[in-house]
């Protein structure tokens, strides 16, 4: 075992490798860059059980982001710490915007050490129910996209629909009887119409399945976005 029996542990995550740095324990202790590493399960276990071989407590730390939360879960199963935080929560310096792996990972080990602020990480459960929310909401952005299409190709041509609900039963009957004089019109619309069905049908499922409640008795947390990256936490 090392001089110091604890070391915090910063990951900078990415999609193919990791960069990993350390830091000791007690304000005066060593803080080094440990390399990059596989993103693969594999990789981290041996990174894990090297570490544990030489120190007594292990905590690891990483930013919430789009590689989401099974390293968390595979570092937890194998009996150690690991704490998630929110990108927008990380203490930085004014001015500083020079970013490499090597930093964020280094900035990661020494600010653990220090304490930071963890977000919540949903089970698997709750995991699931995410995925199904931005189904539903990629679903009903590409339904939205689809009828701007539609509308934009009957302003062109000056076809007004004369009633007021936009998108019901009866518009969409009203879309389907258009006869438009060129062919290079009509396909587009038929295109268009065949399209917004497909994904009003899709919309639909998922909104059924997001309105399913939730087997653990409590309301699933939903994505929220960081507000440096975009990343949903």
């Amino acid at each position: 075992m090392g001089h110091h029996s604890e070391v915090f542990i910063g990951i900078d995550t990415s999609k193919l490798r990791n960069a990993v740095a350390i830091a000791e324990g007690g304000r005066g202790g060593e803080v080094r860059f440990l390399g990059e590493f596989p993103a693969t399960e594999a990789a981290v276990r041996k990174l894990v059980a090297k570490l544990a071989a030489k120190y007594r407590r292990l905590t690891f730390c990483y930013e919430a982001g789009p590689t989401g939360y099974w390293l968390y879960r595979l570092i937890k199963s194998l009996g150690h710490e690991c704490v998630v935080v929110a990108p927008s929560l990380i203490p930085k310096k004014p001015g500083d915007r020079v970013k490499t792996n090597r930093r964020d990972a280094t900035s990661l080990a020494k600010l653990s050490r220090a304490g930071l602020t963890a977000v919540w990480v949903p089970d698997k459960r709750h995991e699931a129910m995410r995925d199904l929310s931005r189904a539903r909401q990629a679903a009903k952005k590409d339904l939205q996209g689809k009828r701007q299409q539609i509308s934009s190709l009957m302003l062109r041509l000056g076809r007004i629909y004369p009633g007021k609900k936009t998108w019901g039963p009866t518009h969409m009957n009203w879309l389907m009887a258009q006869k438009l004089e060129h062919r290079d019109s009509a396909s587009p619309l038929k295109s268009f119409l065949k399209g917004c069905v497909r994904k009003r049908s899709a919309s639909n499922v998922w909104k059924r399945r997001s309105a399913t409640p939730c087997p653990s008795g409590r309301s699933p947390k939903w994505p929220q976005r960081c507000r440096r990256c975009g990343a949903s936490i």
